[in-house]
């Protein structure tokens, strides 16, 4: 219906343009073929980018996250824009779950610090990632989930009553604390006279099990919901990524895949739940872009998925002859 590129895939590729060095973009008049060339990813420290507010930073946090440890040097990128939203991962999500994801690849020295917060759709939000180069990564071997030990989450609201956070947490904790004692959820509050981002709340879960494993889950309220509906929504979500019996959750499988086959020439495997069509279409590319086909191996007793490939041997060369 509306074929070409989009004005966020746009501004995204404006992004690689700024940490890359001798890249090449080409897009056709009707922006249905593009031409990429890569660079080698720059260091810095004073990159700042204004996102599409169509999506969140999340979106552009994901996409970088796996060519940042590639950089001759540190990479440190300020984002300002939506900080959360419902197509996207939100920082809050990112910075708990998918840092510490990173982390097991051997890419450890890694941070988000969340400035300002911005709702959709002014946005507003200033949040500043920055990452430290690796040689190469880490293979990992992520096959037991264990049990949830805590529950962790942040109600955030922005312009408008703080009491809406207290709500939203207060029937979130009800229909958790059937299942475990140990829950607790902050609350994160920017008045209206400190942004002029748009009025909004949310939540976010982090699901932690004995054996080290995050599962998350996360809603930003529209019109039609109240606080006690999204608070009822988000635990009954993260109790159904639990339920799936996977070491990661829906939104991390993509990444976890990825940074898998980018791994020196030794096997990985990850145990999933079930597999979102998106995991499932980026197995595909992989395969397309990397030929890597991944085992996949479907355990009965527990109704789980194993996931396992060799990593291609990616090495960080623009570092070594930096």
């Amino acid at each position: 219906e509306n074929p070409g590129l989009r004005n966020f895939e746009a501004n995204f590729l404006r992004l690689i343009e700024k940490i890359s060095n001798g890249c090449r973009i080409e897009i056709n008049e009707t922006g249905t073929i593009l031409k990429y060339q890569p660079g080698v990813i720059r260091s810095g420290t004073r990159i700042s980018h204004d996102c599409d507010n169509e999506r969140s930073i999340g979106y552009y946090l994901e996409g970088i996250a796996s060519l940042a440890p590639f950089g001759k040097e540190s990479l440190s990128v300020t984002f300002t824009g939506v900080t959360s939203n419902n197509f996207d991962v939100s920082v809050d999500i990112f910075r708990t779950v998918t840092i510490p994801h990173l982390q097991l690849f051997g890419i450890s020295d890694v941070k988000l610090e969340i400035k300002k917060r911005g709702s959709s759709p002014n946005g507003g939000g200033i949040v500043v990632f920055s990452c430290q180069t690796v040689r190469s990564l880490t293979p990992i071997n992520l096959i037991k989930p264990g049990m949830i030990k805590r529950v962790r989450g942040l109600a955030f609201t922005t312009r408008i009553a703080p009491t809406t956070a207290r709500r939203v947490v207060h029937t979130c904790r009800g229909v958790l604390n059937n299942f475990i004692p140990d829950v607790w959820v902050f609350t994160d509050h920017t008045p209206a006279g400190k942004t002029q981002t748009s009025p909004g709340y949310g939540l976010s879960l982090v699901a932690e099990s004995t054996t080290g494993c995050l599962i998350s889950a996360e809603y930003t309220a529209s019109e039609s919901i109240t606080p006690e509906d999204l608070g009822t929504h988000v635990a009954n979500l993260l109790l159904d990524e639990t339920e799936s019996g996977g070491c990661v959750d829906t939104s991390s499988q993509s990444l976890i895949l990825l940074l898998m086959v980018l791994c020196p020439e030794d096997v990985s495997i990850v145990r999933f739940g079930k597999l979102s069509p998106f995991t499932v279409q980026s197995i595909r590319l992989l395969k397309e872009f990397f030929g890597v086909m991944f085992q996949i191996r479907i355990d009965d007793k527990t109704q789980t998925v194993l996931l396992s490939c060799q990593g291609i041997g990616f090495k960080n060369l623009a570092r070594r002859t930096a």
